[in-house]
């Protein structure tokens, strides 16, 4: 996870986007991402908003985006994905988003999904600028 938290920059230059490498156990990123975020004393750091993981270990794997949720605060995110995206899916939800390959996005918006990676972290980026 140290590995993952420092190279946030090379998906997204304020480091608001992290990408969790997949583990047949699963990663328990939200305690260790809290601990990392705590323990940074660089002078520009921003608090990851989105996490993009695999949903498996095959090349050709799905891959989700969750939002970050406000540290203790259950089910407040601290940015949920983007209202016009919330509970719209597949072909519908890539005409509202303008990006190819969506899979869906939970009526809440803390969770969505795409075919690949690619499209997953455009949609984070996306999401970040909105």
């Amino acid at each position: 996870m140290q590995k993952a938290y420092e190279s946030r920059f090379e998906h997204y230059p304020s480091g608001a986007i992290l990408v969790v490498p997949w583990r047949k156990e699963g990663v328990p990123w939200a305690d260790h991402l809290y601990a990392l975020e705590a323990a940074d004393t660089s002078p520009n750091k921003q608090q990851v908003l989105y996490v993009l993981f695999a949903e498996n270990d095959k090349p050709d794997s799905k891959w989700r985006i969750r939002a970050v949720s406000v540290e203790g605060g259950g089910f407040v995110n601290r940015k949920d994905l983007p209202d016009a995206w919330k509970g719209v899916r597949d072909e519908e939800l890539d005409k509202v988003s303008g990006i190819p390959g969506c899979v869906f996005v939970h009526a809440s918006g803390f969770i969505g999904g795409n075919q690949t990676f690619e499209g997953a972290l455009a949609m984070a980026k996306k999401a970040v600028e909105m």
